[in-house]
């Protein structure tokens, strides 16, 4: 073991190096060591026996014990130096550990371990690399760790100042940065009073605690030129790359733009090239986006802040067999030693070797036990990347992991903000169809917001409609009408009769004459115009004249008062009947549409279709079912005949809860409920205009023309309407769609939501559409079920 010695010739020039940064005089002694080595000497141990061998070299060397000023004093006892510093530097870590010895409180070492002599330190004993502080953070820290010193050793108080302090330096190897943890160890430095020794306050030790590392405000307290550092500081540097690393690229990935910005990303690939200690590492990035791959590395262009707009874009298929897929599907890293040596290489693959790589390793990225992407580090060199390399690995993975989901996070707010923004509320079903339509049209132009997109289209789709309608509404609202326009009209006549008792006026007379021709006008027959016409006249003609004629006499306004307190406060009219329609309506509404929402989601469950409802007088669902609604697009051979039960089912249950509440509501409403049938699939696309999904050509226009007319169809040769209260239509065309229903209700009669007569009738033609006939069973199902019927109409399918 032999140190090394550096430094300048005349120490004394160490003491003047930034005396206005750190004001205390420091002196290099080795007697603090010497003592050490000294009392050591009084053992009767082998150990007690080396120190009495150095103690009487010592006496040899007096000028050792003194201060020291020229480095030709320590030159000249090397030897004795060397077995000195075995008190601090273990013989047996000599070579691996990193260490020097400086003056007190400062940054220059004159010995040194060799490793810290190659690595850290300058030939002039200067310690070298780059520390994460400025230089009045370093300067507060020295003064703080004097303060602390100078208590200790003077007034035995503690205090402790620990602040980490790290150091950077490239490794001439690799020219990657290696960070060392430096530790200051003061065992050996003496502090001597100069005078008298100050006293202090009693809230010294509060003072420091608050002050901390600004212990500038112990300058009058404690005054540097009544203190001096005599001995010696033994630096001791430990390293810590792999936790620096770790903490850096946590401390990077917090940021969103981290693995979006080009030089972010290279930071990021610096960092690990530094943790793998391999200079040339190449970093790749991979999202998973439904059929996509999203795929950004060392040379993206990250120009748009956005992982999508900023990533090479490829199709899952395109890695079929590839390591990537292999490392997706196998859920954990796979290396390659060498890509120019496997056999059957992917067109992929053949890229990537064709660019210089040679070692591989590839790593899913997991995210709430899903795959989502996957972590690429390359080499140029074979074997570069081993096992080794993994439990490193396993600290990294899940950091990129949280950055990779925050960025996709972001940018699938951002689809679906676009969604939205162009469609609305999108079914769950078909939304990823949207989704794709955006995200090619960002594939496209990156700027596409607010164009125009491609059209979205399902062919080859199953349409189920059914309708639950109020027999007669139409008919029941005017009736309403009527009835609250004549009892209004009637109020009037009783105020213009009162004031023309009261005063013979003809103007009141003729007022009376008109209300008359209206009462009998609207009694026999109300037309489109007269509910407005009605309430205009009254308002115009008569309530202007209240004011006038309610000083006529107490019976005027008497009448007036009945008036008033019969119109609605809200309205302005009389509103009786009609709120009572409107309120049967309204529960009726309710409670087809609150049971087929119930039904409607465990429907999905069993098999995911598109489904929308409307209602109106009464509510109409339409379902589509088909492969080319699902992303996966695997067809289901049940899921038609499954989703064509349920919903007789339901419209079953709709009809028993209808039936139920007729004699709740405040005015008794009959419902009546339809089925068509359409075996031939067709195609549906989504209109942007009226936010909504119509079906798609000229053939398959006749279907939505039936929709539309089929609730007013009659059966041929009658004025009977197909549809009637308490019993189920299935309007249909074709002679195997009346074998395949007539299946299903002999089933639904097994089970007791039908009769057992079955109708099969002809329809009168309708504008346009001809060849109708209708299945027709009266439904016997009396309480509609508690549990959702889609588990029964799946088992009863299969």
């Amino acid at each position: 073991m032999q140190g090394h010695l550096c430094g300048a010739t005349d120490f004394q020039l160490l003491d003047s190096v930034r005396t206005s940064a750190f004001p205390f005089r420091t002196e290099i002694s080795l007697k603090p060591l010497i003592d050490f080595w000294t009392r050591a000497a009084d053992g009767a141990t082998a150990k007690g026996a080396l120190a009495r061998i150095v103690a009487e070299e010592i006496k040899k060397a007096p000028e050792l014990l003194g201060t020291i000023t020229s480095s030709s004093v320590i030159a000249q006892h090397q030897d004795l130096l060397d077995v000195l510093m075995t008190a601090v530097f273990p013989p047996a870590l000599w070579e691996q550990s990193y260490g020097a010895v400086m003056p007190p409180f400062q940054l220059r070492g004159f010995y040194a371990t060799p490793s810290m002599r190659e690595l850290l330190m300058g030939e002039d004993g200067a310690l070298r690399g780059r520390v994460s502080l400025d230089e009045r953070v370093v300067s507060s820290m020295r003064r703080a760790f004097a303060y602390a010193l100078i208590l200790k050793r003077v007034y035995d108080i503690d205090f402790d100042v620990d602040y980490p302090i790290i150091v950077a330096v490239p490794d001439p190897e690799t020219r990657l940065d290696r960070h060392f943890r430096l530790f200051f160890e003061k065992q050996f430095v003496e502090v001597e009073v100069v005078g008298e020794k100050p006293t202090l306050p009693d809230d010294i030790e509060h003072r420091m605690y608050s002050t901390a590392l600004d212990a500038t405000g112990l300058d009058d307290l404690l005054p540097a030129d009544r203190f001096v550092f005599r001995g010696i500081t033994v630096l001791k540097a430990v390293e810590v790359t792999d936790q620096e690393v770790l903490s850096a690229l946590k401390r990077d990935l917090i940021d969103r733009e981290t693995i979006v910005a080009q030089a972010r990303f290279l930071g990021l690939q610096q960092r690990l090239r530094t943790l793998f200690r391999r200079p040339d590492l190449r970093l790749g990035i991979s999202a998973l986006d439904g059929d996509r791959v999203l795929l950004m590395n060392y040379d993206a262009t990250h120009e748009h802040e956005c992982i999508f707009a900023d990533s090479k874009h490829h199709k899952k298929s395109e890695f079929a067999g590839t390591v990537f897929e292999r490392a997706v599907k196998g859920g954990r890293p796979i290396i390659v030693p060498d890509l120019a040596a496997v056999r059957h290489r992917t067109p992929i693959e053949d890229q990537i070797a064709a660019s210089g790589v040679r070692g591989m390793l590839v790593a899913p990225l997991h995210y709430q036990d899903k795959v989502i992407g996957t972590l690429t580090l390359e080499s140029p060199h074979v074997c570069d990347l081993d096992a080794t390399q993994l439990p490193k690995l396993a600290e990294v993975l899940p950091l990129f992991s949280m950055a990779v989901q925050r960025s996709m996070d972001e940018f699938n707010t951002r689809v679906q903000t676009e969604i939205k923004e162009r469609f609305t509320a999108i079914h769950p079903v078909v939304e990823w169809r949207f989704r794709k339509a955006v995200l090619d049209e960002l594939e496209r132009d990156e700027n596409a917001s607010g164009v125009e997109l491609q059209p979205i289209v399902f062919e080859h789709v199953h349409p189920l409609y059914a309708l639950s309608d109020i027999r007669g509404s139409s008919t029941q609202r005017g009736l309403a009408i009527q009835s609250d326009l004549i009892a209004q009209l009637r109020l009037a006549r009783d105020v213009v009769e009162a004031a023309y008792g009261a005063r013979h006026l003809p103007a009141l007379d003729h007022l009376r004459f008109r209300i008359d021709e209206y009462l009998t006008q609207i009694a026999h027959d109300l037309a489109a115009g007269d509910e407005m016409g009605v309430i205009a006249f009254l308002r115009t003609e008569v309530e202007s004249l209240f004011d006038y004629v309610g000083e006529f006499g107490e019976t005027v306004d008497r009448r007036i008062t009945a008036y008033r307190d019969a119109l609605d406060p809200r309205l302005g009219t009389v509103y009786r009947q009609r709120r009572l329609f409107e309120e049967s309506v309204t529960r009726i509404a309710e409670t087809i549409s609150s049971y087929l929402d119930l039904e409607e989601e465990a429907a999905q469950s069993m098999m995911p279709h598109y489904f929308e409802k409307q209602t109106t007088d009464g509510v109409d669902h339409q379902i589509y079912v088909g492969a080319a609604l699902l992303e996966d697009g695997h067809p289901d051979p049940l899921s038609l005949k499954s989703l064509r039960l349920w919903q007789l089912m339901v419209v079953c249950g709709i009809a028993a809860r209808a039936e139920r509440l007729t004699a709740q509501l405040p005015m008794p409403l009959e419902v009546t409920h339809l089925v068509l049938v359409q075996h031939a699939p067709l195609s549906i696309r989504f209109r942007a205009d009226e936010k909504r999904f119509d079906v798609d050509g000229a053939y398959d226009i006749r279907y939505e023309i039936v929709k539309k007319r089929i609730d007013k169809a009659v059966i041929k040769g009658t004025r009977e309407r197909v549809t009637q209260p308490g019993r189920l239509a299935i309007v249909y065309s074709q002679p195997s769609e009346a074998t395949e229903y007539r299946g299903y209700l002999d089933y639904l009669r097994h089970l007791g939501y039908v009769g057992a007569d079955i109708e099969d009738l002809e329809l009168e033609e309708l504008q346009g559409v001809h060849g109708l006939r209708a299945l027709r069973a009266t439904v016997t199902l009396r309480q509609a079920p508690d549990r959702a019927v889609a588990a029964d109409a799946a088992r009863i399918a299969g």
